[in-house]
C-alpha cells in the first residue's frame, strides 16, 4: 500500500503537479505572511480560510476589489524579475479600494503556474507580503495552483483580492464633485499594470518574437532614449497612493485610479451627471517609455491616451480653494485640469485632453 502511495504521488509530480512540493511551501509561506499581519488576524495561514475580526470598527461598510497583473508577469518570467509583480498587484488593489476612501484590511492572492521553482513561487509571494506590509495590509491568505497544459512551461498567472473598510456614511461617493473643481494628478513611474500586451508587441517581446534568449537580450539591452534597459523601465512595480493620500481624504472629492482605459476612460467614471473635464497635457510630464512606445510603435496619440495612463496614475477632485495647498502636500503633484459642463457629450467623450497628439510636457 505505501509503495502503491509513492507511485501515485510520484506519478501525479510527473503530470506536472508536484504535492510534496506544495506542501513544503506551505510552510515557507507562512513565514512570508508573518511580515504582513494585524492584530485583527485570527487563525494562521495554511487554513481552509483566513479570519479578520471587525470588532474594532463602528458600523464597518466593507470595499473589496479583484484585480491581476496581466501579461507583465510575462516580462517578469523572461527577465526573472519575479517579485515586483507582487508589489504590483497589491498596490494596484490597494489604489482601487483608495477611490472609495477605504483603508485596506486585509488580501488574499492567486498563483497559477506551470513548472515554477518553489523558490520562484516564495520570491512573487514574498512582493506580495512585501507591499502588504508596506500598505498596512494583513497577507490573510490564497492559493497556489499547477496548471500544467494551461500554461506554457514556465509561464504563471497572479491575481488577487484586497478587502478593506470604511465607517458607515463615510468614504469618497463622488457625488459631491461641481463644475469647476481642480483635477490634481499625481505621477505614475510607467505603464503600471497596463498596456502590455501593446508594449510587448512594440517591443517584440511575445513568445512569436523569438526563442527566450533573443528577446531576453532585447529586454536587458541599454535604451539611450530611456537611459535605462526595458526591463528597468517596463518591470517597475507599479507605485501605491495609500501612504501619501491616507492624511489627505477628509479634503478630497473624488478619485480616479488611472488604470485599463487610460486616463479618459477611468476620471469618466467618477463624473457626475451633466459635468465634463478638460485636461492640458503640458501641465505634467511623462515617464520617457511612454514616448519610446509611441514612436517605435507608429501609435496614435489617441491610442496612447486610450490604453496608457500616460504618466498620470492618480487624479484627484478637489473644490479650487483645497487645490494650491494639496499639490504642495502631494510628492510629484500636479494641477492638470478641471471639471467642466458636459456639453451633451457622453462616455469618455465628456473627458477632453488638450495636446493629446503632442503628448505629456509638450
Amino acid at each position: 500500500m505505501a509503495d502503491d502511495t509513492l507511485s501515485s504521488a510520484r506519478r501525479y509530480a510527473v503530470a506536472g503537479v508536484d504535492v510534496d512540493a506544495n506542501d513544503r511551501l506551505i510552510g515557507r509561506y507562512r513565514e512570508i505572511a508573518a511580515s504582513a499581519s494585524r492584530p485583527e488576524v485570527a487563525g494562521t495561514l495554511g487554513s481552509f480560510s483566513g479570519a479578520f475580526a471587525l470588532g474594532a470598527y463602528d458600523r464597518p461598510v466593507l470595499v473589496a476589489s479583484t484585480d491581476g497583473v496581466g501579461t507583465k508577469v510575462m516580462l517578469a518570467s523572461l527577465a526573472g524579475r519575479l517579485g515586483g509583480v507582487g508589489r504590483d498587484l497589491v498596490n494596484h488593489c490597494v489604489n482601487d479600494i483608495l477611490t472609495a476612501g477605504a483603508e485596506p484590511l486585509f488580501f488574499l492572492d492567486y498563483l497559477a503556474a506551470n513548472g515554477l521553482s518553489e523558490d520562484a513561487k516564495a520570491e512573487i509571494v514574498a512582493g506580495v507580503a512585501a507591499a502588504c506590509h508596506d500598505n498596512g495590509t494583513a497577507l490573510l491568505g490564497g492559493e497556489t495552483a499547477d496548471m500544467p497544459d494551461l500554461y506554457p512551461l514556465g509561464e504563471f498567472d497572479l491575481a488577487g483580492t484586497i478587502v478593506g473598510v470604511v465607517a458607515a456614511g463615510g468614504g469618497l461617493r463622488g457625488g459631491a464633485v461641481d463644475v469647476g473643481d481642480a483635477l490634481i494628478g499625481l505621477p505614475a513611474n510607467g505603464l503600471h499594470t497596463n498596456g502590455y500586451s501593446l508594449a510587448r508587441d512594440v517591443f517584440r517581446l511575445r513568445p512569436v518574437d523569438g526563442g527566450a534568449s533573443e528577446r531576453r537580450a532585447r529586454l536587458d539591452a541599454h535604451e539611450p532614449a530611456l537611459g535605462e534597459s526595458l526591463a528597468d523601465a517596463l518591470l517597475r512595480p507599479h507605485p501605491c497612493y495609500w501612504t501619501a493620500l491616507r492624511p489627505l481624504l477628509g479634503r478630497i472629492k473624488a478619485l480616479a485610479h488611472v488604470t485599463g482605459g487610460g486616463i479618459a476612460g477611468n476620471l469618466e467614471r467618477i463624473l457626475p451627471p451633466g459635468s465634463g473635464a478638460e485636461l492640458d497635457t503640458r501641465t505634467w510630464s511623462a515617464p520617457p517609455i511612454f514616448r519610446l512606445l509611441q514612436r517605435r510603435g507608429g501609435i496614435s496619440g489617441a491610442e496612447m491616451f486610450r490604453v496608457f495612463n500616460m504618466g498620470l496614475g492618480m487624479i484627484v477632485v478637489a473644490a479650487p480653494a483645497e487645490a494650491e495647498a494639496l499639490v504642495r502636500e502631494m510628492p510629484g503633484a500636479a494641477r492638470v485640469g478641471e471639471v467642466i459642463e458636459a456639453g451633451g457629450r457622453d462616455g469618455i467623450e465628456r473627458v477632453r485632453i488638450m495636446g493629446m497628439n503632442d503628448g505629456p510636457g509638450a
